[in-house]
C-alpha cells in the first residue's frame, strides 16, 4: 500500500506524524513546521483518509504495518525515527512502536491511551452528520458548511470535518472512507488485543487539560506497555490540543526531540 505523505523541512525525515480520525496529515503541519529546522518530518495520510488508499477493513496492526513498510522503503533498515500520533494516529503510533521497535527512536502520543476511548467526542454523530449531508445540494464549501451547521454547531469542528470534502468530475465526494469508518468505530475506539509487548524507548504522552481522553486511570495500562512514558498536560486544550495550543504542543515536542538528538550521533 502506497501511503500519501508530505515532507516538512529539508533532509532525511526524523519524525513521522500520524493524524486522528477523519483527519489528514496536514492537521499536524503547524507542529511539524515548528520543529522542522532540526527535525524534518513526514505527514502521513493514514489508510481510508486523505489521499491514501481505501481498504476493505480497519485494524491498528495493519495501519502500523503500512506505515512501517513505508518507513523501511524510504529510510532503509537501521534508521529509526520519532513517531508522533494524535488520537487514532496515537494508537497507530503505539502499535507501530510495539510491533516495529527497531524503527522507533522515540514516541509522542497525543491525547489518547491504549484503552477504550468510546466515551470521547462522539465520532459516531460526526460521521453520521457527514454521511447525511446532501451532496447534491452543495454548490460550494460555504453551502456545505451551512448544511452541516444544524448538526455540528462548532464552526471549528465543521471546518475540520469539511476538509474531507473535495470536488470530483461527477460532483462532490469524501476523501475519508465514511462507510468503513462508521462500521469500524468499535475497533477504532478500542485497543487491539493482539498488540501487546513492551516498548522500552522514551515516550512523551501529551493530554489536553480539558479533554477526557486521558485520565489517571489510564496511567497503569500505559506504563505496562510503555514504562518510560512521561505524561505532560497542556493547559487550556481539549482533544485537538495541537489546534487549541499549537505553541505549547510544539514546545513540548521540540524539547522531547532535542533530548533524543545525542542518540543520533552516538
Amino acid at each position: 500500500m502506497e501511503l500519501h505523505t508530505t515532507a516538512i523541512g529539508r533532509g532525511t525525515p526524523r519524525v513521522a506524524y500520524l493524524h486522528g480520525l477523519l483527519g489528514q496529515g496536514k492537521n499536524l503541519a503547524t507542529v511539524a513546521k515548528a520543529v522542522s529546522a532540526s527535525d524534518p518530518g513526514l505527514l502521513y495520510d493514514l489508510p481510508n483518509h486523505g489521499r491514501s488508499p481505501w481498504t476493505e477493513g480497519f485494524g491498528y496492526a495493519s495501519m502500523a504495518d503500512a506505515v512501517a513498510a513505508d518507513l523501511r522503503d524510504r529510510l532503509g533498515h537501521g534508521t529509526p525515527v520519532t513517531v508522533l500520533g494524535h488520537s487514532m494516529g496515537g494508537k497507530t503510533a503505539m502499535a507501530l512502536a510495539l510491533r516495529h521497535p527497531d524503527l522507533v527512536r522515540g514516541l509522542v502520543v497525543a491525547d489518547i491511551a491504549p484503552d477504550d476511548s468510546s466515551h470521547g467526542y462522539g465520532f459516531h454523530r460526526l460521521i453520521g452528520a457527514l454521511k447525511d449531508l446532501p451532496l447534491d445540494r452543495v454548490g460550494s464549501r460555504q453551502d456545505a458548511d451551512d448544511l452541516l451547521a444544524p448538526s455540528v454547531r462548532d464552526a471549528g469542528v465543521r471546518s475540520f470535518l469539511l476538509q474531507n470534502l473535495y470536488r470530483t468530475p461527477q460532483g462532490w465526494g469524501w476523501r475519508a472512507n465514511l462507510d468503513l469508518l462508521a462500521e469500524s468505530l468499535p475497533l477504532i475506539s478500542g485497543w487491539p488485543a493482539g498488540v501487546r509487548g513492551t516498548y522500552d524507548g522514551p515516550v512523551l504522552w501529551l493530554r489536553g487539560a480539558d479533554s477526557g481522553y486521558v485520565t489517571e486511570e489510564h496511567v497503569p495500562v500505559m506504563k505496562e506497555l510503555f514504562p518510560r512514558a512521561r505524561l505532560v498536560t497542556i493547559k487550556n486544550a481539549g482533544h485537538w490540543l495541537h489546534a487549541d495550543q499549537p505553541e505549547a504542543v510544539a514546545q513540548s515536542v521540540g524539547m522531547f526531540l532535542a533530548s533524543l538528538r545525542p542518540q543520533l550521533s552516538a
